[in-house]
């Protein structure tokens, strides 16, 4: 900024600068220098200009502000019910620009040409859309159009929005193109419909995200905390997971089968209050897509790959530039807690004291998505998804492209995950630069580390279901203690077998099996008295035997998710899953009552230490046969993991404790070890705005390639997000 003026209003300008910005700007620094007069008559903001380093920040997609909201629905207005309404304070960003800078040309509103009455606003510095990239009007920019199954126009403007709401209304799916991609959208309260919502889309039990009219449609199926509602009016506005109330309303029960949480979010875009306004009731509002896949962004594409879903779609002609799902959060020990980290949050950095070399970080597998240093910023991708589809590997393509070309920055180094067979690692070794595998539950360590700017030493505890480990085997239960840029294995879980490999994602028995075997050897098949070994056949359980006894197809693991899963099955919560985590969820919400009490468990001398849940498992297996309600044994088992952190803790005596890795998603679990880490005196740190999953790898990827590059000027760095 150049600003000529007396010396008495210059200063006031300086002051009024960071009091008056507008709702979402962000001032990183503010230095200023006295100049000579230059003579300056009017106030202009000059064109960017596009020869210097590309080095802006870009906004995630904002939520439709007040302002806007009134105009949408004021019949006065020039705006009424104008579904692409925004301002300077509100709509999209991320999701419409091509490059930088941040400009119309630049966007996929470049097609649009501004009426008079919206120019005039775009260049008026007193008026809320000066220089708003998205600005437009009924007049000048995009339109709704209502089209049948094969595609076909049937409607447009108002009219099609009108049809649209009849085909929710009559029980129908509508496919809709909303700000970041397509959602498939059908009447909450509608049983029929939820259910064919899931057999057409494939998704048998995972929870279906809703959206709501207003907070106080919410409270009357959910309880909202002060700060869950805070989330929910957010310019971010996610989905919130929150707490169902036990008379939930008329809403269809197969919403979220045998879970006590919701996950619900409010309208955030002009078509999204109008719509609910009209249809007066909360609505499924999914991700437009097959399971597995990545959501649709263009209308043609949606057609083809949602025929026999939707009933309809209500489409528009802003091109969507990138895919950006809907943020999920949760609130834990009254902070909120990012599950997925996308619209509202991507691709805001997280910003570092000093400059990093440019690394291009590919994530893993699972929860996907990218980052990239850009001098002292990580840009953090928006959520992709498993690597599982060709279009999911072909949406982490795009992406992979798309930040360095967005920043125009050449990767010095490619960071990716240790595992060889990951899409993601393979990727990278077909990239030019030089690749830097790192270890997968470092990374998750060294992303909580940097969000709560924590400086080494300090003891990861780093559990989730799978990760590569530096000796070849599947790490999961893993204690790391960070030392500047390298880390040792201090201790982890004892190690059992997992019967079928990967089968024993999907089927929690197998884990259990394994755990069991791991105890009593040949005679935990014969234990007829317990779920997991009554799920098998007899020729079927002679075969697991032989697989668990001669190693064959059946692969050890140190994995804290799978000692989930097999404690699920173990219990006869889940001997079957339809998607990743479930049994682990399960066995969480399962956890009420308020107990203290935990199982028996033993810390084994050695380099690593070893976590024995021998004992565990056989307290759990006599509670068990002798009836106790799985209740009951869920909560001790929770409670069982945070002393065993609390423990390792003590013995490892370093005060900054780093919970991290998908298993901390638990609520219950994450709340259980901070009560007795801060009751022993310790430190701990856990995730905010990084995803605690597999979303936060990248993040903790550029960091462990950057101290390799130049370990003397990144391996202690602080960042905050």
């Amino acid at each position: 900024l150049e600003v000529e003026g007396e010396g008495e209003s210059v200063r006031k300008f300086l002051l009024r600068l960071e009091r008056e910005k507008p709702p979402r700007a962000i001032i990183q620094s503010l230095e200023f220098a006295i100049l000579d007069p230059a003579g300056y008559r009017d106030f202009e903001i000059r064109y960017s200009d596009e020869s210097g380093e590309k080095s802006a920040l870009i906004l995630p997609d904002i939520a439709t502000c007040p302002d806007c909201l009134r105009e949408i629905f004021d019949p006065r207005d020039r705006r009424y019910r104008y579904p692409f309404t925004n301002c300077t304070n509100c709509g999209p960003r991320f999701s419409i620009i091509e490059a930088l800078p941040y400009d119309r040309p630049n966007t996929s509103m470049r097609k649009f040409m501004m009426c008079d009455q919206c120019d005039r606003e775009y260049h008026d510095p007193a008026n809320r859309r000066f220089h708003a990239q998205p600005n437009s009007c009924p007049h000048c920019g995009p339109q709704l159009e209502f089209w049948n199954p094969d595609g076909h126009v049937l409607a447009c403007g108002d009219h099609a929005l009108r049809q649209a709401e009849d085909v929710v209304r009559s029980g129908g799916i509508l496919g809709l193109k909303g700000l970041g991609g397509f959602q498939l959208i059908a009447d909450a309260g509608n049983e029929a419909a939820v259910l064919q919502l899931r057999s057409r889309k494939r998704r048998e039990e995972k929870p279906l995200a809703l959206m709501a009219p207003s907070v106080k449609v919410i409270r009357e199926v959910c309880a909202v905390s002060e700060l869950e509602e805070r989330l929910l009016l957010s310019p971010e506005s996610p989905i919130v997971l929150l707490e169902r109330r036990t008379h939930a309303g008329r809403l269809a029960a197969s919403l979220a089968p045998a879970n006590p949480c919701l996950g619900i979010m409010l309208p955030y875009t002009p078509l999204h209050h109008l719509l609910l306004r009209d249809l007066c009731c909360a609505i499924v509002a999914t991700s437009g897509n097959l399971t597995d896949e990545p959501i649709c962004i263009d209308e043609r594409d949606a057609v083809e790959r949602l025929t026999g879903i939707a009933d309809g779609f209500l489409v528009h002609d802003r091109p969507i530039v990138r895919q950006v799902d809907d943020s999920v959060v949760r609130v834990i020990r009254g902070r909120e807690l990012v599950l997925r980290r996308a619209r509202g949050y991507a691709p805001l950095p997280v910003h570092f004291k000093e400059s990093l070399p440019c690394v291009l970080a590919l994530g893993a597998h699972l929860k996907n998505n990218v980052a990239l240093s850009v001098g002292s910023d990580v840009f953090v991708s928006q959520h992709i998804g498993d690597l599982a589809t060709s279009q999911a590997l072909q949406a982490f393509h795009r992406v992979s492209k798309d930040f360095p070309r967005l920043w125009e920055a050449k990767p010095e180094i490619i960071a990716c995950d240790l595992h060889p067979d990951y899409l993601s690692t393979k990727h990278a070794r077909q990239l030019s630069a030089p690749v830097h595998a790192v270890q997968h539950h470092w990374a998750h360590v060294l992303a909580c580390m940097a969000e709560n700017e924590v400086e080494p030493p300090a003891l990861g505890v780093s559990w989730d279901g799978t990760g590569y480990g530096t000796d070849g085997t599947i790490w999961g239960g893993e204690f790391l203690l960070a030392a500047g840029e390298s880390f040792e294995r201090v201790a982890r879980f004892r190690q059992f077998r997992l019967p079928g490999g990967d089968m024993a994602i999907r089927q929690p028995s197998r884990a259990a099996l394994g755990v069991l075997f791991e105890i009593w050897g040949d005679d935990a098949l014969r234990r007829a008295d317990l779920p997991p070994v009554r799920d098998f056949p007899q020729d079927q359980l002679r075969i697991m035997g032989k697989m668990l006894a001669k190693g064959i197809n059946a692969p050890v693991t140190s994995s804290a998710g799978r000692l989930f899963d097999a404690v699920a099955s173990l219990t006869g919560l889940r001997q079957r899953v339809s998607f990743e985590g479930q049994a682990a969820m399960e066995l969480e919400f399962m956890a009420q009552p308020a107990t203290n009490d935990f199982y028996s468990f033993e810390v084994r001398d050695g380099r690593p230490l070893i976590v024995d849940w021998g004992p565990t498992v056989e307290g759990m297996a006599g509670d068990v046969t002798s009836g106790r309600h799985a209740r009951e044994i869920s909560a001790k088992f929770h409670n069982t993991l945070a002393e065993i952190v609390r423990a390792v803790a003590l013995r490892i005596g370093e005060a900054k404790i780093i919970l991290t890795g998908g298993c901390f998603q638990n609520r219950r679990l994450t709340e259980a070890c901070l009560k007795r880490l801060l009751d022993a005196g310790f430190q701990p740190y856990w995730h905010q705005r990084v995803p605690p999953n597999d979303g936060g790898i990248s993040l903790g990827q550029v960091i462990a390639a950057a101290a390799a590059l130049r370990p003397k000027a990144a391996g202690n760095q602080l960042a905050r997000a």
